[in-house]
């Protein structure tokens, strides 16, 4: 466990708290952290990982946007929203054929461990993080499903403190999911 992972995994709960929380300020936070986890990630080989947090920066700077141009209420949280179902299953579609299409760039052109698993949980999280960004309040249940899988993935690779921050985020989810959906959020 190196100083960067510590302050990524760090950085990493406080965004995902904030989040849960509609604050702004979870946006900065969370890009910061998936800068750092980008170079954890390649040390430890995970490069799909690491591609990934290229791709949630980019959405990131767009949830920030997102977050800050539409949809405030006048307490100052984020409203939600509730996607079709056209929508739905056509970025599930789109999160399996990417995460096979990149699993097989894995295995045939770099050393990943895990290509497909590697690249299946990055792929889902594409689309749990659009979801985010979009304001659906699905994304939560997404996101307690992708980082349960991602502990398991974590600690096949020696990067205890990320599996742990990783079941911390399935708690974090949860109370996302709880917080969504109360009455006091709609």
């Amino acid at each position: 466990m190196s100083p960067m992972e510590i302050l990524a995994a760090g950085l990493s709960a406080l965004g995902v708290w904030l989040t849960a929380r509609r604050k702004l300020l979870c946006w900065p936070v969370s890009l910061l952290a998936a800068l750092l986890y980008g170079v954890v990630f390649f040390d430890a080989r995970l490069y799909a990982d690491m591609a990934l947090q290229a791709v949630f920066a980019a959405f990131l700077l767009y949830g920030w946007w997102h977050w800050a141009r539409n949809g405030r209420r006048a307490e100052g949280a984020v409203s939600i929203v509730t996607p079709s179902r056209l929508h739905l299953s056509a970025a599930v579609l789109a999160g399996l054929l990417g995460g096979l299409a990149w699993g097989c760039v894995l295995a045939t052109w770099t050393d990943d461990p895990v290509p497909f698993m590697d690249a299946a949980l990055s792929s889902a999280s594409i689309v749990a993080q659009f979801w985010m960004a979009r304001r659906y309040r699905l994304c939560w249940a997404a996101w307690i499903v992708i980082d349960w899988l991602y502990v398991g993935l974590f600690c096949t690779r020696g990067l205890y403190l990320t599996a742990l921050l990783y079941g911390l985020f399935v708690g974090l989810a949860w109370d996302g999911w709880r917080r969504w959906h109360s009455r006091l959020w709609r």
